[in-house]
């Protein structure tokens, strides 16, 4: 897998004939993760400029728990009137109906898709005091310390489920790894941790642990991509760690942005014209950038749902192999 790179397409009118979204109420963005982490921040960047574009006022409701399921129950279960979005995860959509069978909802008949709305590969940081301490200078000897200390080194994720859980597991499969992971009800919470010591290390979306590693409070040791990054060209991608294993290895996270299934179709275009306005904002796509972010934005809410189903299977592969699985 090669970096997506950022597609920022031009931004469409309105469409004129399209119904004010339900007499001027608020538009609710349901984030499905505590305050914080990654995903919140994009909501509040969004919910930020999307007022000018939808001429409405614009509201963040953190929904956290069960790895962004909560969240997403409640974005299936909420109001079909165009004032109600959530910014849902490549996992929900691709990776959930292959860790039980006992989902609340259907990620494809009660979740309308209106955009995809950013990339990224996961970055593994560590605690920078910790890393010094046990040598833990670049992932190879993070792995193979691993290996002798098995369930010794401590991962945080977002949640039980998540692209982090299922990437490290697969990584714990694939370089016969013994990274123990420890989930938490965002990635909020696991960052508090990382930075007291508590847990060892993170492998998560960059945006909430940049600012950390701009700092020295951690150490970046590797991306989940099989490529580089280039806004991290130094930091070395799963291609570089052919000879541990991982030389398939290769996750990339994306978000989208859902409305509950059965919201009339002028409310999803309206929707997705309005994002896709924000979209081809440079102010917008500068904001994320810096912290690993792409912006992409689909061209029409049918091609979101194209690459919900070119990406499953790849998805299913990736959650047979870590063996995750949603209690």
């Amino acid at each position: 897998m090669t970096q997506r790179r950022s597609l920022i397409l031009g931004a469409a009118a309105l469409p004129l004939a399209a119904p004010a979204i339900a007499q001027g109420r608020p538009l609710r963005i349901i984030v499905p993760f505590p305050p914080g982490g990654a995903v919140d921040i994009l909501g509040r960047v969004l919910a930020e400029r999307l007022p000018a574009a939808l001429g409405t006022p614009v509201v963040v409701e953190n929904r956290g728990g069960a790895g962004g399921l909560i969240g997403a129950d409640a974005l299936a279960k909420g109001d079909r009137d165009g004032t109600m979005i959530g910014l849902i995860s490549v996992t929900t959509l691709c990776a959930f109906p292959f860790m039980t069978s006992r989902l609340p909802f259907n990620p494809r008949t009660d979740l309308a898709p209106v955009t995809q709305i950013t990339d990224g590969a996961l970055l593994c940081v560590v605690n920078a005091e910790k890393a010094r301490r046990e040598g833990w200078s670049d992932f190879r000897r993070l792995v193979t310390w691993s290996r002798a200390n098995p369930e010794q080194v401590k991962m945080g994720s977002s949640g039980t489920g998540t692209t982090s859980h299922i990437n490290i597991e697969a990584i714990n499969a694939e370089a016969g790894a013994k990274i123990l992971h420890v989930p938490y009800r965002g990635g909020g919470p696991a960052i508090t941790d990382l930075l007291a010591g508590t847990i060892d290390m993170m492998f998560d979306v960059m945006p909430a642990l940049m600012p950390h590693v701009t700092a020295g409070r951690f150490l970046p040791l590797a991306v989940s991509s099989a490529a580089r990054l280039s806004i991290l060209p130094d930091v070395p991608g799963m291609a570089d760690f052919a000879d541990l294993g991982l030389g398939r290895h290769d996750v990339v996270t994306w978000n989208a942005v859902m409305a509950p299934g059965g919201t009339p179709p002028e409310h999803i275009q309206r929707l997705h014209a309005a994002i896709r306005a924000v979209g081809a904002q440079s102010e917008f796509v500068e904001r994320l950038k810096p912290l690993g972010y792409g912006t992409v934005v689909s061209p029409t809410p049918a091609a979101l749902t194209a690459l919900i189903e070119r990406d499953t299977p790849n998805w299913q592969r990736l959650v047979q192999l870590s063996g995750a699985r949603l209690e």
